[in-house]
């Protein structure tokens, strides 16, 4: 087919809506409509927690769908929203006194790794992805990026507003599990204004809050929900302005080799997550995606890497559309289309940006303390779904170390000026002392059932 050529098609009740297919434009856009919800809540919160701009991030999701659509022959139906796997490097970036330009710097370097793994994988097949990083190891990478967090909403966003942070990670909670359907899927997004509206009854019932918006600050009286930056903001226009570092929101990165390090590891994560994707896409619509899987995974790295050179977030495909997909069995690329073209849009809104960066403190601490935990139980998750063997002492004790490392932060001082630590050291651990016990003899690759050699 054309590239922009869909059969239009009126399926029957159950019936699937293939790639190549499109509803007429009304539905079409219908659906497209349903894939922005879905996205809209972790695309924007996660650039707030990573002090980068929102609006941006917005706007590049949509421009890098379409890029990801077009690398992928539109054969893999999926949305690039905002990665959630570097978020944990760039709080040790701004940890050790990185800003905004440093931290864009090492994600774009990240983009680019993860660019030549997918032109790797597509021209040497993806079972190199399984040999060199299988789901033990995946899953430890994944698990020590989530729960390395817990400090960050323990130390910033949970103490600005205790309360309202409870009150939203209760809300986003049942949400999640107790709505029906599509209403689960956008619990994120439905979280943030139910956090909103507690802050704003908070105030006019309590009056201001005396609290920190930060690590190492004097706590002051402010209001939880203050919109003076809103109001100020244009209607329609370029995003810009200033970060919270002084970093323009638009703005050119800067490399450091200590801070690429730091955000490295979610490259394994970017590959995890891509890998399950595809696959869940392909189980889906019935096709095989294998040939695509490199162009997917090389897609995603390019797009982070353009992302990040304007100062934007880091992209992934996300899981919320695969599951709006599912509901409602429309696998249509031409709904993804739309929903990029309103997500330009929207990113083209500095008022719609202003708004998001007055969510309260306490609000983040709500949404954070639920996301970041399921970040890390994601990789519990690809353990439980590959059925790795804790029985087994490669699995047990080779990645035992690394996963430890990882969340506790600990540091290995190399020399005066370099030191790996934290999530770096722990995920380098966690590959190398796997690969150094599995190479003693045969080890069960539980994902087969079948006993392989690891070369």
């Amino acid at each position: 087919m054309s590239m922009f050529k869909w059969d239009v098609v009126d399926p029957r009740p159950g019936e699937a809506v293939a790639p190549n297919q499109r509803l007429n434009w009304g539905k079409t856009v219908g659906i497209g409509a349903q894939h922005v919800v879905a996205m809209f809540g972790a695309t924007f919160v996660f650039p707030v927690v990573m002090g980068l701009d929102p609006n941006l991030a917005i706007l590049f999701s949509g421009i890098c769908t379409i890029l990801f659509l077009l690398v992928t022959q539109n054969r893999v139906p999926s949305y690039l929203g905002t990665s959630a796997s570097f978020v944990a490097g760039v709080a040790a970036i701004r940890a050790q006194g990185g800003d905004s330009a440093d931290v864009t710097g090492a994600i774009l370097v990240s983009g680019l790794v993860l660019l030549a793994v997918g032109v790797l994988v597509h021209f040497a097949g993806a079972g190199l992805i399984h040999k060199v990083l299988p789901p033990a190891v995946t899953g430890a990478v994944v698990m020590l990026i989530g729960f390395n967090l817990a400090p960050v909403v323990a130390g910033i966003y949970w103490p600005q507003d205790q309360w309202v942070a409870l009150l939203t990670a209760t809300f986003m909670i049942i949400a999640a599990v107790l709505l029906p359907g599509f209403w689960s899927r956008i619990a994120v997004f439905l979280a943030l204004i139910f956090g909103y509206l507690i802050s704003w009854i908070f105030d006019g019932i309590f009056g201001q809050i005396t609290s920190c918006g930060g690590t190492g600050c004097e706590p002051v009286a402010h209001d939880r929900v203050s919109w003076s930056a809103v109001k100020a903001a244009d209607l329609i226009g370029l995003p810009s302005g200033t970060l919270a570092d002084g970093v323009d929101a638009v703005h050119s990165p800067s490399f450091s080799l200590t801070f690429i390090l730091l955000v490295l590891p979610g490259v394994i994560a970017l590959i995890a997550e891509n890998t399950g994707h595809v696959k869940a896409v392909a189980e889906m619509t019935g096709e095989n995606l294998d040939p695509y899987m490199g162009r997917a995974i090389a897609a995603d790295g390019g797009a982070t890497a353009l992302a990040s050179l304007f100062g934007g977030s880091p992209t992934t495909t996300y899981a919320e559309n695969i599951g709006v997909m599912g509901a409602t069995r429309v696998y249509s690329t031409a709904a993804y289309y739309v929903a990029a073209i309103v997500a330009i849009l929207l990113g083209l809104c500095p008022k719609f940006g202003a708004i998001v960066n007055a969510t309260p403190g306490g609000v983040l601490g709500g949404i954070t303390v639920v996301l970041y935990g399921m970040i890390g139980l994601v990789g519990a998750k690809i353990w439980v779904e590959n059925r790795v063997d804790f029985g087994d002492p490669v699995n047990m004790v080779g990645l035992a170390a690394g996963i430890i490392a990882g969340v506790g932060g600990v540091t290995l001082k190399i020399t005066d000026d370099f030191s790996l630590s934290g999530i770096a050291l722990g995920t380098i651990m966690v590959i190398v002392y796997f690969h150094l016990v599995n190479r003693r003899g045969s080890h069960t690759d539980r994902t087969s059932g079948e006993v392989t050699k690891v070369l």
